[in-house]
């Protein structure tokens, strides 16, 4: 297996490729479907284009309406199952193409099929990934210990072999990661289930109080350590609702007291530096909520920051 320290990624020559996925089914409020929209207007292409970057839009994972799915649970998991499958085998072949998939949602149950095709594709090379999930929430309830039944709650538990086994196995290994390979960054509103289940597993959570005391560039590092060790490198899903909704309004599900706006860059700066970085994914952004496109802004000069933009 080669080491993570082996990976040098992305770089300006890799190509990077946004994959859409305009879903809200995993949420109960409405709106993050128009994220990737929101995203495309906003300034993330002429940013990456000043950083010599090439970007391919390869458009939206296909979303059924959510009008037109039977009103029970079953329905609702069995349509994100499929929009994840499809969105596995797209992130899988954008890293067997040489790219850095961009995974903009929507709303976070996607991450149960890109991280699972970061999986699948890197375990075609004999190597495991890290995963570094920078979240106000830790998504790692099971349709059995969730008390909303709200999917976007879940991802983590599903890419951990847990809850709903279709979900659970869309990536060629099993489980897409492994509990030590998995770090929290920032966590700050977690249910007494998902605490319990964190403790189990034994996985690095870092919270917001982790970050007061420590700083973030101590977490981060530490962070990085653990995702990166013994694998190929790191998939990044990053919440929008991890920053403070002072920064970011225009989240699906906001909690007060998260990072800020400097720090959000910083954790994206020393993750570039580290240069581990194998997809993102950027989830959670609604329009609905914004004002004049702030959030999606924000976004965007994340994005430019984890790809490479300096201030000097």
């Amino acid at each position: 297996m080669a080491k993570s320290s082996d990976f040098r990624g992305p770089q300006a020559s890799q190509p990077i490729q946004l994959i859409g996925v305009p879903m809200d089914l995993g949420a109960s409020r409405r709106g993050v479907d128009m994220g990737p929209s929101a995203l495309r207007l906003s300034s993330l292409v002429a940013q990456l284009s000043r950083l010599g970057t090439t970007m391919q839009d390869v458009g939206n994972v296909t979303v059924p309406d959510r009008e037109s799915l039977p009103a029970t649970p079953e329905a609702r998991l069995g349509a994100i199952t499929a929009v994840c499958r499809d969105l596995a085998g797209r992130t899988a072949a954008a890293i067997r193409d040489g790219c850095c998939p961009l995974v903009v949602g929507g709303d976070h149950s996607l991450a149960a099929g890109s991280v699972a095709g970061t999986a699948t594709a890197m375990a075609e090379r004999g190597q495991a990934i890290g995963l570094l999930w920078l979240d106000a929430h830790a998504d790692i309830n099971t349709p059995e210990t969730s008390t909303s039944g709200n999917v976007h709650g879940m991802p983590v538990a599903h890419l951990l072999g847990l809850g709903f086994p279709p979900l659970a196995r869309l990536a060629s290994v099993f489980p897409a990661v492994r509990p030590e390979h998995v770090a929290y960054v920032g966590l700050r509103d977690v249910d007494p289930a998902e605490r319990e289940t964190i403790r189990r597993l034994g996985i690095r959570a870092f919270t917001m109080r982790d970050i007061d005391e420590r700083g973030l560039r101590q977490v981060m590092e530490e962070a990085l350590d653990i995702t990166t060790r013994g694998t190929a490198g790191v998939h990044l899903s990053f919440d929008l609702d991890w920053v403070d909704p002072a920064e970011a309004p225009g989240v699906g599900t906001p909690v007060q007291g998260g990072a800020t706006r400097r720090e959000a860059h910083l954790a994206m700066e020393i993750l570039h530096d580290r240069g581990v970085t194998l997809a993102m994914d950027l989830v959670e952004l609604n329009p609905i909520l914004d004002s004049r496109n702030t959030t999606a802004e924000l976004a965007a000069d994340l994005v430019a920051s984890a790809f490479g933009r300096r201030i000097l």
